[in-house]
């Protein structure tokens, strides 16, 4: 495969190394030329792209491409690969391309009053930011369809992983036990997204799959699991409905839903971290909770 991942953060360096430690040539785009040193010590070649348009650079490494990550939120101006394609055939760009991954977000569901979805489940997103996603979706559903070309959407829960966990939080001291009643969620392992990605890109399987842990579970119970694990006091609670929360923060409890992946097991896939009491353990242990992410899986 010769994959290129457009937004190569900290999902896209973890599918970028996963896949280049298989032996695939991998390249990745970043808006910094600062950041270009992390993604090639992931074995990733990096690429600038602003957003706007595709530089020569860019388009000559796309000429050779077969597989496409696609990791660029879309903002309030939609997706901007979508825009780029929108005013030049995809196909004479990418000639040989042969499979494409959105990495979209469970918040498409939006609120599900704690009950389970799945992927034929209803969208019904909340925020503006889950708004944004499901257009995104369905215009590269669109595109894809247009060119013949497998698209597979992974919708990813909550991220965590190396540098970017609840130990960190309890470091720094920044962790909060927020309590809201039967408030669930999902939370997802950054090493797991990355061997979705490569399972699913190895028979350019196409589809609609929920990228999660097997076990939604109330946020505070996550922080005292990770405590107990320091060797530290937890938090106090706190109750929800009087906290103090950024208008960001507080939109993040306005969705409740347990968020199944039997889909994607059913195909063969064994997630590594399936649980957060397995994964924390794990990163603890490994003694990788507080590494650098460009240099950590």
């Amino acid at each position: 495969m010769r994959v290129m991942i457009f937004g190569a953060g900290y999902s896209g360096k973890a599918i970028g190394r996963l896949l280049a430690e298989g032996g695939h040539h991998v390249a990745g785009t970043t808006r910094s030329a600062d950041k270009q040193a992390a993604l090639a010590g992931c074995g990733i070649t990096p690429f600038l792209f602003d957003g706007a348009g595709l530089n020569a650079d860019l388009r000559a490494e796309l000429a050779g491409v077969t597989h496409l990550v696609q990791s660029i939120a879309p903002g309030r101006e939609g997706d901007p690969l979508i825009r780029i394609f929108a005013a030049e055939d995809l196909r004479s760009v990418m000639p040989k391309l042969e499979w494409i991954a959105y990495l979209s977000t469970v918040g498409v569901y939006g609120d599900h009053g704690g009950g389970w979805v799945d992927e034929d489940a209803t969208l019904k997103p909340v925020s503006q930011r889950s708004v944004e996603r499901v257009e995104a979706e369905r215009a590269w559903q669109e595109l894809a369809g247009r060119h013949g070309l497998p698209l597979a959407i992974l919708r990813l829960s909550g991220i965590y992983g190396p540098g970017r966990n609840t130990f960190v939080n309890l470091n720094n001291g920044t962790a909060r036990r927020l309590v809201k009643k039967d408030q669930v969620f999902n939370r997802i392992r950054v090493e797991d997204i990355a061997a979705a990605t490569a399972f699913l890109a190895a028979d350019n399987r196409p589809g609609i799959y929920n990228v999660t842990d097997s076990e939604p579970c109330p946020p505070q119970d996550v922080v005292t699991e990770a405590a107990r694990l320091m060797g530290v006091a937890p938090p106090p609670e706190q109750d929800f409905d009087s906290a103090e929360l950024s208008p960001m923060a507080r939109s993040f409890y306005g969705e409740n839903k347990r968020v199944s992946n039997a889909r994607l097991r059913a195909l063969g896939f064994a997630f590594r971290y399936p649980d957060y009491r397995k994964s924390l353990a794990a990163l603890w242990a490994g003694g990788r909770w507080n590494k650098d992410p460009a240099g950590a899986f």
